[in-house]
């Protein structure tokens, strides 16, 4: 689903209509679609169903209209509630009508008797006041109407036509009047203050109609910006073949924890493995091993040299000399920062020895430096946490990196790698993402409320869910394990980071759902959910 502005929605339009695609096939395909998609949803479920359309002036009344008449034809009873007039002799409402659809008017109804009649036997209502164009404040006769029923003792489903009226399609502010909608069904395209708070809270689930504006509108061809949905996991799980072995899923190593953060690295490992990897391998501080193995027996391990229980520059020279299986690279959970372990990541990234000693853990050889990245080269890269912490902390480190590395970082983070402040990434994180991953030429996922992921060639999606589910510790680490085992299973980094941040977000929201609350819910609480959020 591509997502635009209210004025790119418009160009588009404007262009198709030029180009022999009308205004009124638009409307009529909308309104079309819109009918088809309710009947689906109601048509199994019981006989006699009705359904209240809020008319406005605008095309989302027109949508509204066709929609009624074509659900009329299909055996409902429908009503058309004209909030705001329409035009002298309107075809759509005459259409309507001779379909069979019953009318009435606010004009006619100031004390709101006859909707409140109609509500009482209401399957569906849908919200078709006003459209993109919207301005707030709301007009006193449109709010009054949206109170009245929103205090109705019972709602039917609320489908919203294009958008909630109310909500302001670019900036994401709302009216407190604003309906909330069981459904949103966008036409063509998903407007952008739809996925900003406190829009949001507003549109609950959105799904498309579909509308013909391919090869008919440049502006349409140069959207770069779409909303991820569940096809995407369809995509990145596809069916597995029943011959399969644990080589064919490919190899994670996770070079992470210290003895501060040692849960950090057991989480991305588990998540690794529930995301579907055939091997996680544990690169981590040897200290670490006694706590961790016991609870992770999947896994194998590589211990790594230490200082004072945090992985010591050498320790690159080890993963190195290991990484002859590794199909992916997970670097930076729970790490720390510490000087040593930026000097780790240097190394790491650059192919220098750190200068080991003789009979260090996992490597013999003398103390020296040189390059080993002559002899290999290093996987796909996922860098995450307290690796890009130290990361941002290397001179001219985005030339460090392998092409199109996955980096995971929340606002604070980002601030960190890019100079910027986390206020200035806030307000503009589809451009912000979008620049950064052309300039560094990686896959940038900025974490938080409707993450965006970013890749070099200038698309960027966004994961269409905020909860507060996922604002605890931890939960990153989880990410870092879904979309690397991704990578380490062969998907192309664009696609494992949309496709975890989507796998993780359903995995917080299937948590919640399970507990109850949002307030209870922790890091491994996801663990447990992922292969719910799979099979589903």
């Amino acid at each position: 689903m591509k997502l635009v502005t209210v004025n790119e929605m418009k160009q588009i339009e404007e262009e198709a209509n030029l180009s022999g695609y009308l205004y009124a096939e638009m409307m009529e395909d909308a309104g079309t679609g819109i009918a088809r998609f309710i009947h689906s949803l109601f048509a199994d479920i019981k006989p006699d169903l009705s359904a209240i359309g809020l008319v406005g002036s605008g095309n989302n009344g027109g949508d509204t209209l066709i929609a009624l008449e074509h659900l009329q034809k299909q055996g409902w009873t429908c009503l058309a509630y004209l909030v705001r007039s329409r035009p002298a002799g309107d075809p759509l409402l005459l259409r309507a009508r001779e379909a069979g659809c019953q009318a009435a008017s606010l004009e006619k109804d100031v004390d709101f008797k006859q909707l409140n009649a109609w509500m009482e036997h209401a399957d569906v209502l849908l919200d078709g006041i006003l459209g993109t164009g919207a301005q707030l404040p709301l007009r006193k006769d449109i709010a009054a109407v949206l109170k009245d029923i929103a205090n109705q003792p019972s709602m039917p489903f609320v489908a919203a036509v294009d958008c909630p009226s109310g909500v302001n399609c670019d900036t994401g502010d709302a009216a407190a009047e604003t309906l909330q909608a069981d459904l949103t069904l966008c036409m063509g395209a998903v407007k952008q203050g739809m996925l900003k708070l406190p829009a949001f809270q507003y549109v609950n689930d959105i799904n498309l109609i579909p509308l013909k504006f391919d090869g008919k509108s440049t502006c349409w061809e140069g959207i770069q910006t779409i909303v991820v949905d569940e096809g995407i996991l369809e995509e990145a799980f596809p069916a597995r073949p029943l011959d399969a072995h644990k080589g064919t899923f490919g190899t994670l190593m996770v070079a992470a924890g210290s003895v501060n953060y040692t849960g950090a690295a057991l989480l991305a490992g588990k998540a690794a493995y529930r995301s579907g990897v055939g091997l996680v391998q544990m690169a981590v501080p040897s200290s670490l091993h006694s706590a961790l193995a016991g609870v992770f027996p999947e896994a194998t391990w590589l211990m790594l040299p230490h200082e004072m229980g945090v992985i010591s520059s050498s320790a690159a020279e080890v993963i190195w000399e290991n990484l002859d299986r590794a199909t992916a690279l997970a670097v930076g959970p729970g790490l720390g920062t510490e000087p040593a372990t930026r000097d780790f990541l240097k190394n790491l990234l650059s192919g220098e020895k750190g200068g080991m000693e003789k009979g260090a853990i996992g490597f013999l050889g003398q103390k020296e430096k040189h390059n080993l990245a002559g002899k290999s080269k290093l996987p796909p890269v996922l860098i995450d946490a307290d690796g890009l912490r130290l990361l941002s902390q290397l001179p001219d480190w985005p030339g460090l990196l392998p092409a199109e590395s996955v980096l995971t970082p929340h606002p604070g983070e980002m601030a960190a790698l890019s100079g910027l402040t986390v206020e200035d990434i806030q307000n503009e994180r589809i451009e912000i993402t979008r620049r950064f991953a052309r300039k560094w030429n990686c896959v940038v996922v900025l974490k938080g409320a409707f993450s965006v992921v970013g890749e070099p060639g200038g698309q960027c999606a966004i994961i269409p869910f905020a909860t507060p589910a996922l604002a605890r510790a931890g939960t990153g680490d989880v990410l870092t394990g879904i979309i690397a085992s991704l990578l380490a299973q062969g998907k192309h980094p664009y696609l494992a980071a949309r496709a975890g941040a989507y796998l993780h977000a359903l995995a917080g929201l299937s948590a919640a759902e399970k507990l109850g609350t949002s307030v209870s819910v922790m890091a491994g609480d996801l663990l447990e959910e992922i292969p719910n959020a799979i099979g589903k």
